[in-house]
Protein backbone atom coordinates (compact mmCIF):
# COMPACT_ATOMS: atom_id res chain seq x y z
CA UNK A 1 0.00 0.00 0.00
CA UNK A 2 1.02 3.37 -0.63
CA UNK A 3 2.22 5.92 1.66
CA UNK A 4 0.16 9.15 2.67
CA UNK A 5 2.83 11.73 1.80
CA UNK A 6 2.97 12.88 5.47
CA UNK A 7 3.77 9.43 6.56
CA UNK A 8 6.14 9.09 4.00
CA UNK A 9 7.96 11.54 5.85
CA UNK A 10 7.29 11.01 9.28
CA UNK A 11 8.77 7.42 8.65
CA UNK A 12 11.88 8.55 7.32
CA UNK A 13 12.54 10.89 10.32
CA UNK A 14 11.15 8.33 12.83
CA UNK A 15 13.20 5.45 11.22
CA UNK A 16 9.81 3.30 10.35
CA UNK A 17 10.95 2.36 6.90
CA UNK A 18 9.40 3.73 3.82
CA UNK A 19 7.61 2.55 0.42
CA UNK A 20 10.24 5.32 -1.72
CA UNK A 21 12.24 8.60 -1.48
CA UNK A 22 9.76 11.23 0.00
CA UNK A 23 9.87 14.67 -1.67
CA UNK A 24 9.07 17.80 -0.38
CA UNK A 25 9.15 21.80 -0.64
CA UNK A 26 8.06 24.54 1.48
CA UNK A 27 4.74 25.70 1.55
CA UNK A 28 6.02 29.12 0.28
CA UNK A 29 7.54 27.76 -2.81
CA UNK A 30 4.88 25.61 -4.42
CA UNK A 31 2.18 28.02 -6.65
CA UNK A 32 -1.55 27.09 -7.04
CA UNK A 33 -1.49 25.43 -10.08
CA UNK A 34 -2.36 22.35 -12.29
CA UNK A 35 1.32 20.76 -11.91
CA UNK A 36 1.02 21.45 -8.39
CA UNK A 37 -2.12 19.21 -8.14
CA UNK A 38 -0.08 17.09 -10.29
CA UNK A 39 3.22 16.98 -8.21
CA UNK A 40 0.80 15.92 -4.76
CA UNK A 41 -1.29 13.41 -6.61
CA UNK A 42 2.09 12.21 -7.36
CA UNK A 43 3.15 12.32 -3.19
CA UNK A 44 5.01 15.34 -2.96
CA UNK A 45 4.50 16.61 0.65
CA UNK A 46 4.65 20.26 1.47
CA UNK A 47 6.81 21.11 4.19
CA UNK A 48 4.24 23.44 6.26
CA UNK A 49 6.50 26.20 9.01
CA UNK A 50 3.96 28.32 9.49
CA UNK A 51 2.05 26.67 12.52
CA UNK A 52 4.01 27.49 16.01
CA UNK A 53 2.76 26.29 19.04
CA UNK A 54 3.96 28.88 21.02
CA UNK A 55 3.44 32.60 21.56
CA UNK A 56 5.75 35.83 22.17
CA UNK A 57 4.88 39.12 24.23
CA UNK A 58 7.24 42.06 24.99
CA UNK A 59 5.30 43.53 27.97
CA UNK A 60 7.41 46.48 28.26
CA UNK A 61 8.61 47.10 24.64
CA UNK A 62 6.33 48.59 21.79
CA UNK A 63 6.81 47.76 18.09
CA UNK A 64 6.18 50.43 15.62
CA UNK A 65 6.08 49.68 11.52
CA UNK A 66 5.78 52.38 8.92
CA UNK A 67 5.79 51.49 5.54
CA UNK A 68 6.78 53.91 2.60
CA UNK A 69 8.27 54.23 -0.75
CA UNK A 70 12.23 55.50 -1.31
CA UNK A 71 11.92 58.59 -3.06
CA UNK A 72 15.36 57.65 -5.12
CA UNK A 73 14.70 54.26 -6.00
CA UNK A 74 11.06 53.98 -6.11
CA UNK A 75 11.16 50.49 -3.84
CA UNK A 76 8.79 50.00 -0.88
CA UNK A 77 10.57 50.05 2.46
CA UNK A 78 9.38 48.95 5.47
CA UNK A 79 11.20 51.09 9.13
CA UNK A 80 10.57 48.52 12.49
CA UNK A 81 10.59 50.93 15.54
CA UNK A 82 11.13 48.85 18.48
CA UNK A 83 10.70 51.32 21.79
CA UNK A 84 12.49 49.45 24.94
CA UNK A 85 13.26 50.60 28.34
CA UNK A 86 16.58 51.70 27.44
CA UNK A 87 16.04 53.44 24.19
CA UNK A 88 14.37 53.01 20.67
CA UNK A 89 16.27 50.66 18.05
CA UNK A 90 15.75 51.22 14.48
CA UNK A 91 15.71 48.58 11.35
CA UNK A 92 14.68 49.03 7.48
CA UNK A 93 14.17 46.19 5.19
CA UNK A 94 12.95 45.53 1.83
CA UNK A 95 10.33 42.99 1.41
CA UNK A 96 10.74 40.53 -1.13
CA UNK A 97 8.65 37.52 -1.77
CA UNK A 98 9.13 35.28 1.18
CA UNK A 99 12.05 37.07 2.68
CA UNK A 100 13.86 40.50 2.39
CA UNK A 101 16.62 42.98 1.94
CA UNK A 102 18.24 44.41 5.01
CA UNK A 103 18.72 47.96 4.53
CA UNK A 104 19.87 49.21 8.25
CA UNK A 105 20.15 46.49 11.32
CA UNK A 106 19.16 47.34 14.32
CA UNK A 107 22.32 47.79 16.55
CA UNK A 108 24.18 51.05 14.89
CA UNK A 109 26.62 51.27 17.96
CA UNK A 110 27.59 50.02 21.53
CA UNK A 111 25.08 51.98 22.97
CA UNK A 112 22.46 50.16 21.73
CA UNK A 113 23.33 46.78 23.78
CA UNK A 114 21.41 48.47 26.67
CA UNK A 115 18.49 47.91 24.23
CA UNK A 116 18.94 44.79 22.92
CA UNK A 117 19.44 43.22 26.26
CA UNK A 118 16.17 44.89 27.51
CA UNK A 119 14.48 43.36 24.37
CA UNK A 120 15.98 40.00 24.95
CA UNK A 121 15.00 40.06 28.97
CA UNK A 122 11.62 41.25 28.34
CA UNK A 123 10.58 38.79 25.63
CA UNK A 124 8.17 35.71 27.51
CA UNK A 125 6.61 32.85 25.71
CA UNK A 126 3.27 31.10 26.32
CA UNK A 127 2.07 28.05 25.21
CA UNK A 128 -0.50 27.98 22.13
CA UNK A 129 -0.50 24.37 21.96
CA UNK A 130 -4.30 23.92 20.14
CA UNK A 131 -3.09 24.94 16.90
CA UNK A 132 -1.54 21.73 16.22
CA UNK A 133 -4.49 19.32 16.00
CA UNK A 134 -6.43 22.00 13.98
CA UNK A 135 -3.28 22.73 11.72
CA UNK A 136 -3.62 18.77 11.26
CA UNK A 137 -6.74 18.43 10.65
CA UNK A 138 -6.89 21.05 8.46
CA UNK A 139 -3.86 20.37 6.34
CA UNK A 140 -4.78 16.89 5.79
CA UNK A 141 -2.22 14.12 4.32
CA UNK A 142 -0.09 15.73 2.28
CA UNK A 143 1.27 18.22 4.57
CA UNK A 144 4.06 17.81 7.64
CA UNK A 145 3.91 20.42 10.39
CA UNK A 146 7.65 21.33 11.26
CA UNK A 147 8.20 23.91 14.65
CA UNK A 148 10.81 26.42 14.50
CA UNK A 149 12.92 28.14 16.83
CA UNK A 150 14.83 31.04 15.25
CA UNK A 151 18.63 31.82 15.86
CA UNK A 152 20.48 30.68 18.30
CA UNK A 153 22.13 33.41 20.05
CA UNK A 154 25.54 33.87 18.15
CA UNK A 155 23.64 33.66 14.98
CA UNK A 156 21.09 36.36 15.77
CA UNK A 157 23.60 38.52 16.98
CA UNK A 158 25.77 37.80 13.47
CA UNK A 159 22.70 38.07 11.22
CA UNK A 160 20.04 39.75 13.01
CA UNK A 161 21.22 42.25 15.17
CA UNK A 162 24.60 43.23 13.78
CA UNK A 163 25.95 42.27 10.38
CA UNK A 164 28.65 40.03 9.77
CA UNK A 165 31.28 43.21 9.29
CA UNK A 166 30.08 45.13 12.48
CA UNK A 167 29.71 41.42 14.14
CA UNK A 168 33.72 40.70 13.21
CA UNK A 169 34.68 44.52 14.68
CA UNK A 170 32.57 44.35 18.29
CA UNK A 171 34.18 40.53 18.82
CA UNK A 172 37.55 42.56 18.55
CA UNK A 173 36.84 45.60 20.45
CA UNK A 174 33.93 44.81 22.54
CA UNK A 175 33.45 41.01 22.96
CA UNK A 176 32.61 41.54 26.68
CA UNK A 177 29.70 43.66 25.84
CA UNK A 178 28.67 41.28 22.90
CA UNK A 179 28.76 38.29 25.65
CA UNK A 180 26.27 39.67 27.71
CA UNK A 181 24.06 40.39 24.91
CA UNK A 182 24.61 36.95 24.59
CA UNK A 183 24.16 35.50 27.54
CA UNK A 184 20.93 37.50 27.71
CA UNK A 185 19.43 35.62 23.98
CA UNK A 186 20.58 32.84 25.84
CA UNK A 187 18.09 33.19 28.80
CA UNK A 188 15.34 34.06 26.78
CA UNK A 189 15.95 31.21 24.28
CA UNK A 190 15.85 28.68 27.45
CA UNK A 191 12.58 30.10 28.23
CA UNK A 192 11.42 28.89 24.79
CA UNK A 193 12.92 26.12 24.95
CA UNK A 194 10.31 25.09 27.91
CA UNK A 195 7.55 25.84 26.05
CA UNK A 196 8.26 24.11 23.02
CA UNK A 197 9.36 20.74 24.61
CA UNK A 198 6.09 19.97 25.40
CA UNK A 199 4.12 20.50 22.99
CA UNK A 200 2.56 18.56 20.57
CA UNK A 201 4.69 19.07 17.81
CA UNK A 202 6.97 16.08 16.98
CA UNK A 203 9.50 17.81 14.72
CA UNK A 204 11.11 20.85 15.64
CA UNK A 205 14.41 22.87 15.11
CA UNK A 206 16.57 25.59 16.38
CA UNK A 207 18.63 28.00 14.71
CA UNK A 208 20.53 27.41 11.39
CA UNK A 209 22.15 29.22 8.35
CA UNK A 210 25.54 28.50 9.99
CA UNK A 211 28.34 29.38 8.03
CA UNK A 212 31.97 28.02 8.69
CA UNK A 213 33.75 30.70 6.92
CA UNK A 214 32.06 33.50 9.56
CA UNK A 215 31.46 31.40 13.03
CA UNK A 216 34.58 29.52 12.55
CA UNK A 217 35.33 26.05 14.60
CA UNK A 218 35.85 27.19 17.84
CA UNK A 219 32.94 29.71 18.18
CA UNK A 220 30.33 26.93 16.80
CA UNK A 221 32.25 24.43 19.29
CA UNK A 222 31.78 26.77 22.48
CA UNK A 223 28.84 28.69 21.72
CA UNK A 224 26.47 27.45 18.86
CA UNK A 225 27.11 23.81 20.02
CA UNK A 226 25.99 23.63 23.32
CA UNK A 227 22.68 25.31 23.12
CA UNK A 228 21.81 22.59 20.61
CA UNK A 229 22.66 20.09 22.67
CA UNK A 230 20.80 21.85 25.94
CA UNK A 231 17.79 21.95 23.95
CA UNK A 232 18.03 18.46 21.74
CA UNK A 233 18.17 16.58 25.21
CA UNK A 234 15.10 18.34 26.57
CA UNK A 235 13.44 17.33 23.49
CA UNK A 236 14.49 13.76 23.37
CA UNK A 237 13.47 13.73 27.02
CA UNK A 238 9.76 14.87 25.55
CA UNK A 239 10.08 12.34 22.49
CA UNK A 240 10.59 14.76 19.85
CA UNK A 241 13.10 14.40 17.39
CA UNK A 242 15.31 17.89 16.93
CA UNK A 243 16.68 19.38 13.62
CA UNK A 244 18.87 22.34 12.18
CA UNK A 245 19.10 24.16 8.84
CA UNK A 246 22.60 23.88 8.11
CA UNK A 247 22.83 24.48 4.74
CA UNK A 248 26.43 26.19 4.07
CA UNK A 249 29.30 24.18 4.11
CA UNK A 250 29.76 21.74 6.75
CA UNK A 251 32.78 20.45 6.10
CA UNK A 252 34.59 21.61 8.82
CA UNK A 253 31.95 21.22 11.21
CA UNK A 254 31.56 17.60 10.30
CA UNK A 255 32.55 15.74 13.44
CA UNK A 256 30.79 18.07 15.66
CA UNK A 257 27.69 18.08 14.04
CA UNK A 258 27.96 14.03 14.46
CA UNK A 259 28.66 14.05 18.39
CA UNK A 260 25.60 16.81 18.53
CA UNK A 261 21.66 15.78 19.49
CA UNK A 262 20.72 16.47 16.19
CA UNK A 263 18.67 13.73 15.07
CA UNK A 264 17.81 15.67 11.19
CA UNK A 265 20.20 18.34 8.99
CA UNK A 266 17.18 20.11 7.18
CA UNK A 267 17.94 21.74 4.10
CA UNK A 268 21.40 19.80 3.58
CA UNK A 269 23.05 21.20 0.35
CA UNK A 270 24.96 18.38 -1.19
CA UNK A 271 27.72 18.86 -3.47
CA UNK A 272 28.21 20.64 -6.12
CA UNK A 273 26.84 23.63 -4.29
CA UNK A 274 28.38 22.94 -1.04
CA UNK A 275 31.81 20.73 0.52
CA UNK A 276 29.95 17.87 1.37
CA UNK A 277 28.19 14.53 -0.81
CA UNK A 278 25.56 12.99 0.34
CA UNK A 279 28.34 10.22 0.47
CA UNK A 280 30.06 12.24 2.56
CA UNK A 281 27.50 12.87 4.95
CA UNK A 282 26.43 9.48 5.24
CA UNK A 283 29.71 8.36 6.15
CA UNK A 284 30.24 11.09 8.79
CA UNK A 285 26.21 11.28 10.60
CA UNK A 286 25.46 7.56 9.77
CA UNK A 287 22.84 7.94 12.13
CA UNK A 288 21.28 11.43 11.16
CA UNK A 289 18.39 11.93 8.95
CA UNK A 290 19.14 14.16 5.46
CA UNK A 291 16.50 16.16 4.65
CA UNK A 292 18.02 17.79 1.88
CA UNK A 293 18.09 20.82 -0.75
CA UNK A 294 17.51 19.69 -4.04
CA UNK A 295 21.36 21.09 -5.35
CA UNK A 296 20.10 25.06 -6.33
CA UNK A 297 22.47 25.16 -9.97
CA UNK A 298 21.56 22.20 -10.99
CA UNK A 299 18.20 23.51 -11.39
CA UNK A 300 19.58 24.83 -14.50
CA UNK A 301 20.41 21.81 -15.66
CA UNK A 302 18.78 19.64 -18.39
CA UNK A 303 15.89 17.84 -17.08
CA UNK A 304 18.29 14.43 -17.74
CA UNK A 305 21.11 16.03 -15.51
CA UNK A 306 18.07 16.85 -12.98
CA UNK A 307 17.21 13.15 -13.15
CA UNK A 308 20.98 12.09 -13.02
CA UNK A 309 21.40 14.13 -9.21
CA UNK A 310 18.49 13.29 -7.78
CA UNK A 311 19.31 9.19 -8.31
CA UNK A 312 22.82 10.18 -7.10
CA UNK A 313 21.74 11.59 -3.88
CA UNK A 314 19.30 8.14 -3.66
CA UNK A 315 22.88 6.07 -4.14
CA UNK A 316 24.69 7.53 -1.81
CA UNK A 317 22.16 7.42 0.62
CA UNK A 318 23.09 3.95 0.17
CA UNK A 319 20.00 2.29 1.45
CA UNK A 320 19.99 3.94 5.11
CA UNK A 321 16.16 4.88 4.17
CA UNK A 322 17.73 8.07 5.69
CA UNK A 323 17.24 10.70 2.86
CA UNK A 324 14.22 13.57 2.34
CA UNK A 325 15.17 15.28 -0.93
CA UNK A 326 13.21 18.85 -0.54
CA UNK A 327 13.34 22.25 -2.21
CA UNK A 328 14.59 24.95 0.87
CA UNK A 329 15.53 28.16 -1.92
CA UNK A 330 14.24 29.93 -4.91
CA UNK A 331 14.21 27.79 -8.21
CA UNK A 332 13.95 30.07 -11.15
CA UNK A 333 9.86 30.32 -12.25
CA UNK A 334 10.80 29.36 -15.83
CA UNK A 335 11.76 25.72 -14.20
CA UNK A 336 10.08 24.69 -11.51
CA UNK A 337 6.92 22.71 -12.61
CA UNK A 338 9.49 20.81 -15.29
CA UNK A 339 12.26 20.05 -12.66
CA UNK A 340 10.23 19.24 -9.68
CA UNK A 341 8.19 16.71 -12.04
CA UNK A 342 11.24 15.09 -12.55
CA UNK A 343 12.67 14.82 -9.21
CA UNK A 344 9.38 13.56 -8.20
CA UNK A 345 9.79 10.69 -11.15
CA UNK A 346 12.61 9.91 -9.69
CA UNK A 347 11.88 9.96 -6.37
CA UNK A 348 8.93 7.68 -7.54
CA UNK A 349 10.78 5.74 -9.55
CA UNK A 350 14.10 5.34 -8.74
CA UNK A 351 14.21 5.44 -5.01
CA UNK A 352 11.01 2.95 -4.53
CA UNK A 353 11.91 0.46 -1.99
CA UNK A 354 9.09 -1.59 -1.82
Amino acid sequence: MEMTPRERVEAVLKGTGIDHVPFTVYECMLPQCEVERQLRNEGLCIHQRRFGPMKSSTPNCTTETISYTDSETGKGLVKTITHTPEGDLEQIREPADFTSWRHELPFKGPDDYPKLIAQAEDTQFEPNYEVYDEARAWLGDDMVLRATIGYSPLQAIIYTYLGVETFCMEWADRREKLMELYDALAAKDRRAFRVMAQSPFEFIQYCGNVSPAIVGRERFRDLVLPLYNEFGEMLHENGKLYGCHLDDNCGLLADLIAESELDYIEAFTPAPDTDMSIADARKAWPDKVLWTNFPSSVHLRSQQQIYDTACRMIDEDAGAQKLIIGITEDVPPDRWQENFLTISRACREYGRYR
